[in-house]
């Protein structure tokens, strides 16, 4: 028996209403455009949301991790944040290499007043993303800083595009340039932590993510470091002889490994 065609106008009708649905139904990936480095100071941002809060997202490198879990509305480096929630107890957490304020929600939910969260972000346009991060989820108990945190007080060149001028995101960092890349860099303030954090607070976690420039951070630390007694986190591997050489009177040692990073605590 040959096939019916009464109803070929009901499927024609039923395809476009689909269509239509289609365009109408909300997204679930933003748009992204096309973007190679800093154009006429424009932040290009989207906002996004997980369990911790809500995020001004960059979206001048969207394949960078944390760009792409927050995006999906997962927790970046989930781990990393369950272990600070954790062991912060009621003292002051540190957090450098801040980007766009993906660790920010989940920390101030967990810090006990007067506690409060040291955040440090270089990056321009990551510090413009923080600042907004702060302000979307009404956060009061942190102190964000546009600097770098390194061994003395400073300017240092920071590099935060590649050579074809697209940004590099979390993985800007300090460098050395020369002419021909002078264009990929920025000069940046950089703060010793000792400098910063008064005498009479009491951190309890120090948390480096700032690009090989760990030890620089730390040598600029030690006095808070030796005062406080820190759970330290940090993303560079460090051997037990830095330690014995700058600060030998505390015992530092790795217990754990959460992501990509070595918690360091005193046994």
């Amino acid at each position: 028996m040959a096939p019916s065609h009464n109803n070929t106008p009901l499927r024609s009708f039923i395809r476009k209403i689909r269509r239509r649905l289609r365009r109408l139904a909300p997204r679930s990936r933003p748009r992204v455009l096309k973007y190679t480095g800093a154009r006429n100071n424009i932040l290009h941002c989207c906002i996004a949301y997980n369990v911790h809060g809500g995020y001004c997202v960059p979206l001048s490198r969207p394949r960078r991790p944390a760009v792409q879990r927050i995006l999906s509305g997962e927790v970046y480096e989930p781990q990393t944040l369950a272990f600070i929630r954790e062991h912060c107890g009621e003292g002051d957490i540190v957090h450098a290499g801040t980007f766009f304020g993906d660790f920010l929600p989940a920390l101030s939910t967990i810090c006990v007043s007067p506690a409060k969260v040291w955040a440090f972000e270089p990056n321009p346009e990551s510090f413009r993303c923080a600042k907004v991060t702060v302000e979307i989820n009404g956060i009061e108990n942190v102190e964000l800083m546009h600097a770098g945190l390194s061994s003395k007080a400073t300017t240092l060149p920071f590099k935060i595009t590649d050579e074809k001028g697209v940004s590099l995101g979390g993985h800007s960092r300090f460098a050395e340039y020369t002419e021909e890349t002078k264009s990929e860099f920025v000069n940046v303030s950089t703060v010793r932590l000792d400098e910063v954090i008064p005498t009479t607070r009491n951190v309890q976690i120090l948390q480096l993510d700032v690009e090989d420039h760990e030890e620089s951070a730390l040598l600029g630390s030690l006095e808070t470091i030796q005062r406080c007694q820190p759970i330290l986190i940090l993303e560079k591997e460090f051997l037990a002889t830095w330690f014995k050489k700058h600060l030998p009177e505390l015992k530092y040692e790795p217990i754990a490994k959460l992501h990509a990073n070595t918690v360091f605590s005193i046994k």
